[in-house]
């Protein structure tokens, strides 16, 4: 892993992707498998043959659920565990549709979003693109 041998560890390389517009999850090179959140080893083998690779971004809604708040303070949202083809479940949140309207099983896709003066990792519905 480049970005750890230059003194930057995994959870700092993912942000740091991010901010750049990149989405980026690890691969591993002995078992195969991906992984995310970043680690500095396998969390299926425990190898350290860890790369960094761009996944499709295309998922599956696995679970969600509506976090309700007033109007004024932004309304409800929604927070939902998505799989990713690659194999990882991670959480995040669906735009573009009501909160009430996120569904299992929901086709989505990955997207790098500026927010707060911050990058986020959102989903939008596969219809929305």
């Amino acid at each position: 892993m480049a970005s750890e041998a230059a003194g930057m560890g995994p959870q700092a390389h993912y942000f740091a992707a991010l901010s750049e517009g990149r989405f980026e999850i690890q691969h591993c090179g002995v078992c195969q498998a991906c992984q995310f959140f970043p680690r500095t080893v396998c969390m299926h083998c425990g190898a350290e043959d860890l790369t960094w690779i761009r996944p499709s971004g295309r998922g599956t809604v696995y679970s969600t659920s509506v976090v309700r708040r007033k109007p004024e303070a932004g309304g409800d949202y929604n927070v939902a565990l998505i799989d990713l083809e690659e194999g990882v479940r991670l959480m995040s949140q669906v735009e573009g549709v009501a909160a009430t309207d996120v569904r299992i099983g929901m086709a989505v896709q990955a997207r790098v979003r500026q927010m707060d003066a911050a990058p986020r990792l959102v989903f939008v519905t596969e219809a929305a693109e």
